[in-house]
């Protein structure tokens, strides 16, 4: 029987994970935390890693983001992003979906294709939402729990994880006649970096209009997907973006590129690019996150001009001087960039 993929989208190095340096976030002022959490009812492992700020102000919870990977990813990887976050005073939660994790890169190179096609597989899709929602559960429920802000929470990811962000924030799709609503109340924001089509899902305003929290949206003209049966263009991202129902939402495109330049590959997209677009893009999240949670959009109205020379494309939503100000929570303190 045909096995349906909701969604999918590769981000992924065929190299081994780099090994941690303990001595690098003892300097940055944050400490790497490894969980190997399993969700029993689901019989289903969720290793998981945090990065935690090692100084906040007593009795102050930092905010915090949760990182959903590509496919073919692991724990380890995105550190450009979570690092950078922690040492800004944001704890960041990197869980591993092991139903489309590494293994789909180990076995019999003649069958990787299927590999793939079992990853994107509509079950674990699902899955990963799971993942997202039993890691933010067990961490909040335990013993660091106090020292994080479970009213300042953004969901984040890269291609195949920024579906899995979107389902946890509002995109729904039909089954049966009956939407399937994956939604998580905590989350406050959604970063989405590269974000693949909802593949044979139909119209995506359908889909994904039902979105209600702020989002920021980052991509590359050269942001392209080339998998057997899933092929999709930089104008998807674009399309992604458009129909998010978001009342505030921004869109940054780069240059150039390409899909895995927001992966830990250094040449991705380009030597001297990848390292100009992951700075930006570092720069853009704390931006964001200080217009949702602080209700200053200073530095984001500043951004496009500082990175011009790399940037196609920027927007902001036409709805977001009007709710520039609803919702603010207790704003945090971000260092200058």
């Amino acid at each position: 029987m045909k096995r349906r993929a909701l969604l999918v989208g590769v981000a992924a190095s065929l190299a081994a994970p780099s090994a941690w340096l303990p001595a690098r976030a003892a300097a940055a002022g944050f400490d790497t935390l490894d969980f190997d959490w399993a969700d029993a009812p689901r019989r289903r492992p969720v290793p998981a890693r945090l990065y935690l700020p090692r100084h906040a102000a007593p009795g102050a919870p930092v905010p915090l983001a949760v990182f959903s990977h590509g496919i073919g990813s692991t724990r380890e990887r995105y550190r450009w992003f979570g690092q950078h976050l922690a040492e800004q005073g944001i704890a960041c939660l990197h869980p591993q979906h092991v139903g489309s994790d590494r293994q789909v890169w180990m076995g019999n190179p003649l069958a990787l294709v299927g590999r793939l096609w079992d990853a994107a597989h509509e079950a674990e899709a699902v899955a990963r939402v799971a993942d997202l929602r039993f890691a933010l559960d067990t961490l909040l429920t335990g013993e660091l729990g106090t020292r994080l802000d479970d009213q300042r929470i953004v969901l984040a990811g890269h291609s195949y994880g920024a579906n899995t962000t979107l389902l946890s924030v509002g995109a729904q799709v039909q089954r049966e006649g009956r939407a399937i609503a994956l939604r998580d109340e905590r989350a406050r924001a959604a970063i989405v970096l590269s974000a693949p089509p909802f593949y044979g899902e139909g119209d995506p305003q359908r889909i994904l209009g039902g979105i209600a929290v702020p989002s920021l949206h980052v991509t590359a003209t050269e942001d392209v997907i080339r998998i057997p049966g899933y092929y999709s263009g930089a104008e998807d991202r674009l399309a992604v973006y458009r129909a998010t129902g978001s009342a505030r939402k921004w869109l940054a495109v780069f240059e150039g590129g390409s899909h895995s330049i927001f992966t830990d590959r250094p040449g991705a997209g380009g030597l001297t690019l990848n390292p100009q677009v992951k700075e930006a893009t570092r720069v853009l999240a704390l931006a964001f996150l200080r217009a949702v949670f602080d209700g200053d959009d200073s530095a984001l109205a500043a951004w496009p001009q500082r990175w011009a020379a790399i940037l196609a494309r920027f927007e902001a939503s036409s709805a977001l001087a009007a709710a520039a100000h609803r919702g603010r929570a207790q704003p945090f303190a971000l260092t200058a960039a």
